[in-house]
């Protein structure tokens, strides 16, 4: 995943993540399975301030947990604007909040985390697919309102399916919609856009794995940190080796040997450590864990290449020892 971090040593240490049980205040149909979730503290108390790109943890069922993009409007302190998919392809939550959730219901929340923050720029090129729309639209809101140059590329599978387009008409002809899963079309728009490297520029893009990887390679002569993506899905790493190794946890005062086929998050969990971690997939970064030592061979898709390569921070859900004596901060 490429973006900007905003996350940092003393963040990490510190921080204090928000949770309770959730009304859900609003529960409706917007296009074509695409359920639009708007939730409210239980005591009527303000929630938690958060930014553009930021994603809450909902947790299902006690061993379900998904992650899910705010979609509404940061100044409205007292909801949380949430929209589901309910795609086939999914590990069953979005199934789950489709045939589980009503108005009333109460979901347990967690967060908000950010790690595809909006970077003030004077211009912007968002690209979204599908339910990838989600964590565009308040940065579309919020560019706007900076007095940003921007457009929107925004395709999906269908007219009928795609979400949100009655707001997204106010902005007239800076939007240009795909409807039909036009690969052609998506193909010319990407390029109109992307072909040529433009000065003080930044790309946001959200949406399937084959956009992205589209997106990706037109960007690759990019300046460094102009791409900034979300997946939905882990990005697939070839030729990834797993074997035993060893690691120091500082704060708990203990090295524990981490197996081939098991994670530093689980073994950490096996010696009795307690960790936090949602998607286990190196996708939503609540593991996201300090470096004090040692080399990462990382693996999660939400750091770009120069957070790697500064090798403050690790996701310990997918990531593994590299080189060195690796010791971390927990």
């Amino acid at each position: 995943m490429s973006h900007t971090a905003t996350t940092n040593t003393a963040t990490i240490e510190s921080a204090v993540e928000f949770e309770c049980d959730a009304i859900v205040d609003s529960c409706d149909v917007i296009a074509e399975g695409l359920l639009v979730l708007t939730l409210r503290h239980p005591d009527g108390l303000p929630l938690p301030e958060w930014a553009p790109g930021a994603h809450i943890d909902m947790d299902l069922t006690p061993e379900m947990t998904r992650q899910y993009s705010l979609c509404g409007s940061p100044a409205d302190r007292f909801a949380y604007r949430v929209g589901v998919l309910n795609s086939p392809d999914s590990r069953g939550g979005s199934r789950f909040i489709h045939e589980n959730t009503a108005r009333g219901s109460t979901i347990h929340v967690r967060g908000p985390r950010n790690h595809f923050p909006l970077v003030p720029s004077p211009h912007y090129v968002f690209i979204a697919g599908g339910v990838g729309i989600t964590p565009i639209l308040p940065m579309i809101a919020e560019a706007d309102e900076a007095g940003s140059d921007w457009t929107l590329v925004y395709g999906g599978r269908s007219e009928s399916s795609m979400g949100f387009t009655g707001e997204l008409e106010a902005y007239g002809d800076r939007i240009t919609l795909l409807p039909g899963d036009d690969i052609a079309a998506m193909a010319a728009a990407l390029d109109e856009r992307l072909g040529t490297v433009r000065p003080d520029t930044l790309v946001y893009a959200c949406g399937p794995e084959g956009l992205l990887t589209a997106v990706e390679a037109r960007c690759a002569t990019w300046p460094a940190g102009a791409l900034h993506l979300e997946r939905f899905s882990p990005k697939v790493i070839d030729g990834a080796v797993d074997t035993e190794f060893e690691v120091e946890l500082v704060r708990t005062g203990i090295t524990i040997t981490v197996p081939a086929d098991r994670s530093i998050f689980d073994t950490a969990q096996d010696h009795g450590v307690s960790v936090l971690g949602s998607c286990h997939e190196g996708i939503c970064g609540t593991c996201e864990t300090v470096v004090l030592s040692g080399e990462v061979d990382h693996r999660d898709s939400i750091l770009n290449d120069e957070e790697r390569a500064s090798n403050e921070t690790m996701m310990i859900c997918v990531s593994r020892w590299k080189a060195g004596h690796l010791s971390i901060d927990l």
